[in-house]
């Protein structure tokens, strides 16, 4: 009985840690978007098309707008020029993709620069584990590569 007690004790406590951490994000959870979802809407055209950017070390999702590293000024310069071209109810999604979500240093910078910009309509991509294993190996839509040239 006692070791029932202190497992769910345990537990309790476990799932509490959990919601402090995550209420210091700078999303809540309705503004993350899950990978299926974001997919679907590109591969429909009748869909309102969000612009999409990456804040990470390359742009891979389809149509969108390679950034370059949140954690870097250059990178938020440039997504906060980018950004001063949209209205402030725009459809926006950011993803990264270069590591587990929970330890990525580019995310927190970009979206912490939408919240500050007064941007309404943002959400960010849960990519738990990192780009190919939650968007690539699923065959969601990818960018269009040129091929190489041969001379």
């Amino acid at each position: 009985m006692k070791t029932t007690i202190a497992t769910i004790s345990l537990i309790m406590l476990l799932a509490s840690v959990k919601c402090i951490a995550q209420s210091n994000e700078p999303w809540t959870a309705k503004q993350l978007i899950e990978p299926a979802d974001l997919a679907k809407t590109i591969n429909n055209p009748k869909a309102t098309q969000p612009h999409i950017f990456c804040i990470g070390p390359g742009a891979m999702i389809k149509n969108s707008i390679d950034i370059g590293p949140g954690k870097d000024k250059a990178s938020l310069d440039k997504f906060k020029q980018e950004l001063s071209q949209l209205p402030k109810d725009a459809n926006i999604v950011i993803y990264c993709g270069c590591c587990p979500f929970d330890h990525c240093p580019n995310i927190r910078p970009a979206f912490t620069l939408l919240n500050e910009m007064k941007f309404t309509n943002h959400k960010l991509l849960d990519i738990p584990h990192n780009i190919k294993v939650d968007w690539k190996d699923h065959n969601y839509p990818v960018q269009n590569r040129r091929p190489a040239l041969l001379f």
